[in-house]
């Protein structure tokens, strides 16, 4: 049984159609681009993913759930988490309260078992936030929000992560740790599904890539049909791909 399957999913608002019939499936713990130029659907299907926004049409099945229609609450409760292009973390919390807060309300609520702090503390090792974790958010820098809206999403135990341009902002030295991150990631058996216009970091740890153009899906295939096909290459890659 795939992870996800998402038929014929749409999304109309006042008459525009932002997502217009997209259709694909997610066999298991694999990383998948979504790529498309601005405007192209990319963050309003992760919404309709996510539970932040209701489908007008279609339907989205996850782990064997119907998940078409439930509210983000419930679908991250199944095991489905989503980072935001802007990120937004509980101000006025620390960074450890902020992680633990993900603890509580994701995925693996039911198993945690043991300290709060010490599993927190895990988790913001991983992200590289161990020294910020006693900040209160509002401290941290833009990039080490980026970190943290990670740290939170993890710590939630998700199944699929969706990760919406996460690497924007990020310097060139920090991209190759963003880039292990999303292995390491992939490596304990979650699957990710990547939004991102940093081509050669698509290019570097997806296996399958799902082209938009205007809210319709383009292309779909391995890496190497992607980058090569003309009509990707004409809609949006251009002289990305030079």
């Amino acid at each position: 049984m795939p992870m996800l399957e998402v038929h014929q999913l749409s999304k109309d608002f006042d008459g525009l159609r932002a997502v217009d019939a997209v259709s694909f499936m997610l066999a298991g713990a694999e990383i998948v681009g979504l790529i498309g130029p601005n405007g192209s659907g990319k963050s309003t299907l992760f919404n309709l993913l996510a539970g932040v926004t209701p489908p007008s049409s279609g339907a989205i099945f996850f782990n064997g759930h119907d998940i078409t229609g439930l509210p983000a609450h419930a679908v991250a409760r199944l095991g489905m988490a989503r980072t935001f292009q802007l990120v937004r973390p509980f101000l006025q919390l620390t960074v450890r309260e902020n992680v633990e807060a993900g603890l509580l309300f994701g995925a693996g609520h039911a198993h945690i078992h043991g300290d709060l702090q010490a599993q927190a503390h895990q988790v913001l090792a991983r992200v590289g936030l161990v020294d910020k974790m006693d900040l209160r958010a509002a401290q941290l820098s833009v990039v080490e929000r980026k970190w943290l809206e990670i740290a939170r999403a993890l710590a939630g135990q998700p199944k699929l992560l969706l990760l919406d341009e996460f690497m924007a902002g990020l310097s060139t030295a920090e991209i190759p740790r963003a880039l292990n991150l999303i292995r390491s990631v992939r490596e304990s058996g979650i699957a990710i599904i990547l939004v991102e216009h940093i081509v050669k970091a698509i290019t570097s740890v997806c296996e399958r890539v799902i082209v938009l153009n205007a809210g319709r899906k383009l292309a779909e295939g391995r890496v190497a049909q992607i980058v090569n096909d003309p009509a990707v290459i004409d809609a949006y890659l251009g002289s990305r791909h030079a």
